[in-house]
């Protein structure tokens, strides 16, 4: 009999019970379903004791606003930037001058051959020896050129520039009676004499404008954004094309100055640069201000000049000769 009752012969199961093993079972698939939704790595639902919020949807990301292309330089804006730097420069180098030491045209013009590949520095420590035995195109022309090479060794790459200072000598000789000649198509016709040349030539022996493009020039006006072209053609009419004519000689001179003494090529010193405010370049070198005064040259850095024989105002500005060669 009691078998028989346990089986199916006994009393059917409660409502209530059979409600509550439904929940049961119900709680219990929720659970499982829920495991496989959790990421590895993180904590089942409800391990806390609390049921497991359900996550919320990601929202997107948003991509970052492309930033506005600085707005271009207008014309008129191009040529007033670029004045004011120059004026700035003309108060920073109210003593600026070549940087060669010469008596007349035929000085000039032989060092500034000579100054290629080499500081002016050492061409002006080197030029002494060779005026005091080659004093006139006549004298130079007919040296020995093995004479001409031992003094001019200091210079780097002797032989090749002993040829073009002889050979300009002989086409002064034969060309020009002796003289040098004050036209640039004259002047770029002589061994070793380019546009450069030329102007430094032009400008400073004859009065007559010039830009003078060297490396430095090349440099700087690149960095005030005067001009992106590098051919020293395009520099130079680009550039012309910004200033009056009869500012292009001073110009050059403040803009080499500047090179060598503040805007250096690895480690331009921004800190203590006048036209800092104008420079889109500003920020390339060092700009802390005391960092960047140890970085000056020449008089800016309490040091000695390029010249041997400076002009009175340049010595008045508290600039220093340079020493002579072998000197210290």
């Amino acid at each position: 009999m009691g078998e028989q009752g346990s089986e199916g012969g006994g009393e059917p199961a409660k409502p209530a019970k059979a409600a509550k093993r439904a929940t049961v079972k119900k709680a219990s698939e929720k659970g499982v379903a829920a495991s496989k939704k959790t990421p590895a790595g993180t904590a089942a639902p409800g391990s806390a004791g609390k049921p497991a919020k359900p996550d919320k949807p990601a929202k997107p990301v948003k991509s970052a606003k492309p930033a506005k292309p600085a707005k271009e330089e207008s014309r008129t804006a191009l040529v007033r930037r670029a004045r004011r730097i120059n004026r700035i420069l003309a108060e920073t180098y109210p003593y600026a001058h070549p940087e060669l030491d010469y008596d007349n045209p035929f000085q000039l013009l032989v060092a500034t051959v000579l100054s290629a590949q080499t500081t002016d520095l050492r061409v002006n420590q080197t030029t002494p020896a060779l005026f005091a035995k080659y004093p006139t195109p006549e004298d130079l022309a007919a040296a020995n050129p093995e004479e001409v090479e031992e003094i001019l060794r200091p210079c780097g790459f002797f032989r090749a520039k002993t040829k073009s200072v002889m050979g300009l000598s002989k086409a002064l000789v034969e060309e020009f009676g002796g003289e040098v000649p004050g036209r640039l198509e004259d002047l770029v016709k002589l061994p070793g004499v380019g546009r450069k040349t030329a102007f430094v030539v032009l400008g400073n022996a004859f009065g007559r404008p010039g830009i003078t493009v060297d490396t430095h020039f090349q440099r700087l006006v690149r960095r005030w954004k005067w001009t992106d072209a590098t051919d020293p053609d395009k520099i130079e009419a680009a550039v012309g094309a910004l200033f009056p004519k009869s500012d292009w000689t001073m110009l050059s001179h403040h803009v080499i100055w500047h090179g060598r003494r503040i805007c250096h090529a690895r480690k331009p010193a921004c800190g203590a640069c006048p036209v800092a405010p104008l420079c889109p370049a500003y920020g390339e070198g060092e700009t802390d201000p005391e960092k960047a005064k140890k970085l000056l040259k020449y008089e800016k850095g309490g040091f000695p000049g390029q010249r041997l024989r400076p002009p009175q105002a340049y010595l008045d500005a508290g600039g220093r000769p340079a020493p002579p060669l072998g000197a210290g």
